[in-house]
């Protein structure tokens, strides 16, 4: 549980599509120097498997280096077997959770619904991405956890500077952020890199200050 203590920590979890083995170092270097350490490699992408690796060789415990969009427990345990310490799935599948979790690899499914939510849970999920979590807005976080206190939720799609307070006032443990965070699609060059830094400096400390409130 400690990874898990981490994340709830630091708040911040980078979702990073599109990432190569080439660009990844720079870009977790940016990412932890503003202080966001959780990165998780979606594994839509080619290569990602390589890039997990990287991570995992070259820094270590510096960052936690995850998969996301794991859709089944194949996908898992390639992903844990290349390094990955935590495993995004966008859906609740539990043989995917089951399989994460007898490698003690960290569980993170997403689900939306109540049922969802309380079924990843109950099937050894360690926290709860509710995704798309802008369909709904931080006060359906605030609604879950009236019947579910005891779930941690992490909400994922759509966050960003201007909403990542109120998701964190209305229960939220950490949040997921993407392209709003992380654009692979730009080139990645100091001027690229220098402004990572700074946004994701500016996601620490959003979260820090609401977890305060």
């Amino acid at each position: 549980m400690i990874l898990l203590d981490q994340i709830k920590e630091t708040g911040i979890v980078a979702v990073i599509r599109g990432a190569s083995e080439e660009n990844i170092i720079p870009i977790a270097n940016a990412l932890k120097n503003g202080g966001v350490t959780a990165l998780e490699i979606t594994l839509e992408t080619p290569g990602a498997l390589s890039a997990i690796e990287k991570l995992a060789v070259e820094l270590g415990d510096e960052v936690i280096a995850g998969a996301g969009t794991v859709l089944d427990p194949e996908t898992a345990r390639a992903a844990i077997m290349a390094g990955a310490r935590f495993v995004f799935s966008p859906t609740v599948n539990i043989e995917t959770i089951k399989l994460t979790k007898r490698y003690g690899v960290l569980s993170i499914p997403g689900a939306l619904t109540p049922t969802e939510i309380l079924t990843a849970y109950e099937n050894g999920a360690d926290l709860i991405k509710v995704f798309p979590a802008h369909a709904f807005g931080p006060k359906y976080l605030k609604d879950i956890h009236g019947p579910l206190p005891q779930i941690p939720l992490m909400p994922t799609g759509g966050v960003n500077l201007e909403n990542i307070g109120d998701f964190v006032r209305a229960g939220a443990v950490a949040a997921g952020i993407g392209s709003n965070l992380v654009n692979t699609k730009r080139e990645i060059n100091e001027e690229y890199l220098a402004q990572l830094e700074e946004t994701a400096r500016a996601y620490s400390q959003a979260f820090k200050e609401a977890k305060k409130q």
